[in-house]
Parts: C-alpha cells; sequence; structure tokens
C-alpha cells in the first residue's frame, strides 16, 4: 500500500523559510518520479515542482528561485525548501507520485505565510 506522510508545515512570516518532507513507504520510491502540489483555500490543486527519478528538476514559474525539490533515495524521503515565502504561497502541500495532481497523496502540511 502505497503511503505519503507530508510534515514540516507551518505560520510563517512573509519573506520566510519552510523546509516540507515527505516520508513515502509501499513502493520503490527511487524508482519513480515524484511531485509537489498545493491546494490553496477556495482553490483547486496546483501542481509546484517535480524531480525525476535521475534528480532532474521543474518548478512551476510562481516559484522559480525561491523553491528547491530535493531526494533521499536512502530515506525513502522528498523535500521542499520553501524560501522567501509570500502569502499567496499559502496553501495545503501534498506530494504524490508522479506528475499526476489527482494522483493519490498524503493528508498535506499546511503552510501558511502572514504577517
Amino acid at each position: 500500500e502505497v503511503q505519503l506522510v507530508e510534515s514540516g508545515g507551518g505560520l510563517v512570516q512573509p519573506g520566510g523559510s519552510l523546509r516540507l518532507s515527505c516520508a513515502a513507504s509501499g513502493f520503490v520510491f527511487s524508482s519513480y518520479d515524484m511531485s509537489w502540489v498545493r491546494q490553496a483555500p477556495g482553490k483547486g490543486l496546483e501542481w509546484v515542482s517535480g524531480i525525476n527519478s535521475a534528480g532532474g528538476t521543474v518548478y512551476v514559474d510562481s516559484v522559480k528561485g525561491r523553491f528547491t525539490i530535493s531526494r533521499d533515495n536512502a530515506k525513502n524521503t522528498l523535500y521542499l525548501q520553501l524560501n522567501s515565502l509570500k502569502t499567496e504561497d499559502t496553501a495545503m502541500y501534498y506530494c504524490v507520485k508522479g506528475w499526476i495532481i489527482t494522483n493519490p497523496r498524503g493528508q498535506g502540511t499546511q503552510v501558511t505565510v502572514s504577517s
């Protein structure tokens, strides 16, 4: 059974930083591309960033230069470093297998950017 457990969210002021983690189990993590998606209050799911099994990364334009996705295959863990946070980054953040935003995901971790 695929399990994805996100953590690391919180309340942060604009310009602050957070590091999100996603602990994966139930599949061969190192063999799969992974993505982070988010859902802001009252809005639909948005793909944020992805990393392939070889470590290549892609980002949505709105987070380029501010967010960094990475993975530790030895720990079966996906990360998202969030820097220079903006109020519009406020959302529930989820990790998913692959690139499809509607793929099964965990419970998410809430990121709130507010002064």
